[in-house]
């Protein structure tokens, strides 16, 4: 019992110290959720987390607290689901009732609009990160990368609404693996990091190599 409290703890501990440095909303959250849960936590796989992401983009919400609370429920149940729900919203909540007091105070201050400049600028390279990212984890062969930037096109340039476009890919997603199952092709769910590892392995060595020669 006391492990499963501790647990719970540290899922709101490490929500809350995501919350105020999240920028730009929940799609900047996701490096630091990553980081966090993945590479720091050990919690869940980088795979499982591209598909909690997925589902908190298509639930009424915002995606932040949507997959804050997938990951507290998938580690501690509906404990951790309150935990890291919490741990997210106290801070931006705490934070947001200190800015309706001195804003108006600062909003014309050079200083200031010149930090949101940046800020603003910082936010689109925490996007992109989070973009690519996912893209890791999700193009894994030749059909999803077509779909993907059949995807990134049609919203561009004809602003498809992106519910649509969720939709439409879990549809084309059905039916490319219905039509490669039938052909025979092989199908897979999510990259071999074994294969990748020993590539990178390969990689480096050869680069060893390389060097040692000259």
């Amino acid at each position: 019992m006391k492990e499963e409290w501790e647990k719970v703890f540290q899922l709101f501990w490490s929500f809350f110290k995501i919350g105020p440095v999240t920028f730009g909303g929940g799609y900047a959250m996701i490096p630091l959720i990553e980081k966090e849960v993945v590479h720091k936590k050990h919690w869940v796989k980088s795979e499982d987390l591209t598909d909690v992401f997925a589902i908190a983009g298509t639930i009424p919400g915002a995606i932040a607290v949507n997959a804050a609370t997938f990951i507290g429920h998938r580690i501690a149940g509906i404990r951790g689901a309150v935990a890291a729900t919490l741990g997210t919203l106290l801070p931006t909540f705490i934070i947001v009732l200190v800015l309706c007091g001195v804003l108006s105070t600062f909003q014309n201050n050079p200083y200031v609009e010149s930090a949101f400049f940046g800020i603003r600028a910082a936010t689109v390279a925490l996007i992109v990160y989070a973009g690519i990212k996912i893209a890791k984890t999700s193009v894994l062969d030749k059909a999803t990368f077509t779909l993907a930037v059949t995807m990134i096109v049609a919203m561009l340039m004809f602003h498809w609404h992106p519910i649509f476009v969720i939709f439409l890919g879990a549809f084309l997603g059905i039916f490319i693996v219905r039509i490669k199952e039938k052909l025979g092709m092989l199908v897979k769910f999510e990259k071999d990091e074994e294969i990748e590892n020993n590539e990178e392995i390969e990689n480096n060595e050869e680069s060893l190599k390389q060097q040692v020669g000259m």
